[in-house]
């Protein structure tokens, strides 16, 4: 998927918004040491900058070279392109080594990748036995519900298979790790997430979806004239700024002590 992305990749950057801080706050919590965390799939960086209040190294890693040229800066972090050409013995080397990593994190990202590959490199990286693996994905609002499932069933012609991951929130997203108290393989845990935006601005953040990319690459506009019009009322009558209210699923874990728990993926 690099490519979809490659093509908006400076609207992506401008229009996905941050992650709130407890969160990172709350996983940093769960590592007893503090050294390296590993944002997978990092995209424009929005999840890379709050780990490093945590961690002395934050690496941030993603397959699209365009989306790493518009992140933000930071000293602690270190973005780092991983082609998906890597090997598995590649990307742990690259990552640091067995044992290496304290936290990893994977936001809005997980499902695109090759996951067997992915979590044979987590098990590997994460240290034993306390490392941490969170992932999360945007799911619903708690706003706009009516206009968000007109939206949802005018996409799903055009998803790859993949976006059906963070459709059903994540409930049928393999995830083999021990659960920590936040969530297990088929039932993640709900978190808010509040945003503030116009209704311009809202319209064109969801355009850096994956969806609206690939519907556009087939020549559909996907904003009709009904959704667009029941986004309006729903909106409300405030030209300016509102507060949105979105529901963020999350999955975190620690490895398993029978790693051989992960060829069944």
């Amino acid at each position: 998927m690099a490519g979809v992305f490659d093509k908006k990749a400076e609207q992506y950057a401008q229009r996905r918004p941050r992650y709130p801080k407890e969160w990172f706050s709350m996983l940093a919590s769960l590592t007893p040491e503090h050294k390296v965390a590993w944002d997978a799939g990092t995209g424009s960086g929005q999840a890379a900058l709050s780990p490093a209040e945590h961690y002395d190294q934050v690496i941030a890693t993603d397959a699209s070279a365009a989306q790493l040229e518009h992140t933000a800066k930071h000293p602690k972090v270190h973005y780092l392109h991983t082609p998906i050409s890597l090997s598995e013995d590649e990307l742990v080397s690259k990552l640091g080594g067995d044992n290496s990593i304290d936290l990893i994190i994977s936001a809005t990202a997980v499902h695109w990748f090759d996951l067997p590959f992915f979590f044979s490199v987590a098990n590997r990286v994460l240290k034993k036995p306390h490392g941490i693996i969170a992932v999360w994905t945007f799911y619903d609002m708690r706003d706009l519900k009516n206009s968000t499932k007109m939206l949802r069933e005018a996409v799903l012609p055009y998803c790859d298979p993949r976006i059906r991951y963070p459709l059903e929130g994540y409930r049928k997203l393999p995830f083999p790790f021990e659960s920590v108290g936040y969530g297990c393989e088929g039932s993640p845990i709900e978190l808010d997430m509040e945003v503030e935006m116009t209704f311009d601005e809202y319209v064109k953040s969801l355009k850096t979806g994956s969806f609206f990319l690939q519907a556009n690459e087939k020549g559909v506009e996907l904003f009709s004239d009904e959704i667009l019009e029941e986004m309006k009322r729903e909106w409300g009558d405030n030209t300016g700024r509102r507060k949105l209210h979105c529901i963020e699923c999350m999955l975190v874990g620690k490895p398993k002590s029978d790693q051989s728990l992960i060829s069944k993926y």
